[in-house]
């Protein structure tokens, strides 16, 4: 079985599983008390955060460990805004963002807090002067990852750190996707990371203030962590997270051209291997493993399954999986096809052999989804003078299918208008006009659900 799912969450490194097992019979002591097992669990504790903090390229002073990425996120937006009440409550983040950012801005703005959402382009990427506009007196604090979980895309976090340092307004970084490669660009005020990203055992997250930052902790505190991760820490865990850190690092720079050589014989070979397939995400600036395609007429939780049977675990953030029923917020905010997404995150250590049989298997996955999916008949008629595709009731890629079923049917220049209730129509049936050089028209209400325009060119 080859695994091609790192950027959800990548195997625990060897190093990590030696550090907490040897961590378990040295740690397990409070290090907050002062007797023999209390002081050896205390210098174990401070030696993580040091090694953590150069790996950052913080202070060890500046860096707490959180019980996941997730609440380093929300910790770190809570006490940064309320720590700068005073100047306003306005957030900025992007329209890219991992759910537990975006997830904080909603508990924000229910609370009375407004915010801006900056937008990306077809490649996942934000403009700086997109947030120096967006920045007013009374924003509070601005979020920005510094590379995308779904597609991979890194973001200008230099020049964008650079925008609110002139406006004096701090910068939140979630570096969990990244760190775990390098040291994130230089001007951010506070980073989040997560263990279990890099190797690392779940669990462990990392939430870095630097000093001058005002910071208010929320919730109930206690005395450790600085008073911003309140509960007793899990000292081997948090060992085994530094210690794999620095041995993901040391490794890096090496690995990184190694898997951008795979991740490139991906993006390169797909298209040519598989019909009617959109590469999405930046074609350079991106992390070193990943790579995202999708593939009209497909649906993405039967593919998903059919490679998983032929060996292979990997995501995605198609609408049509167990998990969701509306496209992922990330391809939907670039404006990319949705339908029949594949995310293949490679861990360090993969083998080229596999990615070489990964390629050789999809094409006949693919055609077997698509053949399955290629029967069901449509209910188009004649109505004024365009063609009316009736697919309501029917979850992607079922609209997008019958609209290339039937726009040959129509003369150049005439419409087809697909009448659909799934949400992933807005955004599939305009990126399959990209795809295949016709126009997409708008839409516009129906009597049952929307009706989609379609204008064939050709």
């Amino acid at each position: 079985m080859s695994y091609f799912d790192a950027a959800s969450t990548a195997p625990l490194h060897p190093v990590a599983r030696q550090a907490l097992a040897a961590s378990l019979d040295e740690g397990w002591a409070d290090p907050s008390r002062l007797y023999r097992e209390g002081r050896r669990a205390r210098m174990l504790l401070d030696a993580a955060r040091e090694a953590a903090a150069e790996a950052v390229g913080c202070r060890a002073d500046e860096l707490v460990f959180t019980s996941s990425g997730t609440r380093a996120v929300h910790s770190g937006i809570a006490g940064a805004l309320a720590g700068r009440r005073r100047v306003g409550r306005h957030l900025i983040v992007s329209a890219v963002e991992h759910s537990s950012v975006l997830h904080a801005a909603e508990v924000h703005e229910a609370d009375g807090g407004t915010v801006t959402q900056v937008g990306v382009d077809r490649a996942g990427v934000v403009d700086p002067s997109a947030y120096t506009e967006a920045l007013r007196p009374d924003t509070a604090l601005a979020c920005l990852q510094s590379a995308n979980h779904e597609v991979g895309t890194e973001q200008p976090v230099a020049a964008v750190a650079e925008g609110c340092r002139a406006a004096g307004v701090p910068l939140l970084v979630d570096a969990a996707q990244s760190l775990g490669w390098g040291p994130v660009e230089d001007g951010w005020s506070l980073l989040t990371a997560s263990a279990h990203k890099w190797g690392g055992p779940s669990g462990v997250g990392l939430l870095v203030v630097r000093k001058g930052v005002r910071f208010a902790p929320q919730g109930p505190v206690d005395e450790r962590e600085s008073g911003r991760a309140a509960g007793f820490e899990n000292i081997p865990a948090i060992v085994a997270a530094a210690a794999s850190l620095r041995a993901v690092r040391a490794e890096a720079a090496e690995e990184a051209v190694r898997l951008r050589e795979l991740t490139e014989r991906i993006r390169a070979r797909v298209p040519h291997l598989v019909p009617d397939v959109e590469v999405v995400g930046h074609p350079t600036r991106r992390l070193p493993g990943v790579v995202t395609f999708s593939c009209l007429y497909v649906d993405g939780e039967t593919l998903l399954h059919e490679l998983d049977r032929s060996g292979f675990s990997v995501s995605s953030g198609s609408s049509c999986t167990s998990s969701t029923l509306t496209p992922s917020h990330v391809l939907k905010a670039m404006g990319v096809l949705s339908e029949g997404n594949v995310r293949v995150s490679l861990p360090p250590g993969t083998a080229a052999e596999d990615v070489d049989r990964f390629l050789e298997v999809l094409p006949e996955a693919v055609a077997a989804v698509r053949e399955k999916l290629g029967a069901p008949g449509s209910e188009s008629v004649v109505r004024d003078d365009a063609l009316v595709v009736d697919a309501v009731g029917r979850r992607c890629p079922i609209p997008v299918i019958e609209l290339a079923k039937v726009i040959g049917d129509v003369p150049v220049g005439g419409i087809v208008r697909v009448l659909a209730d799934d949400e992933a129509a807005r955004l599939d049936i305009p990126a399959w006009c990209e795809m295949r050089r016709q126009e997409y028209v708008g839409e516009e209400p129906a009597d049952r659900g929307t009706a989609y325009l379609v204008r064939r060119l050709s």
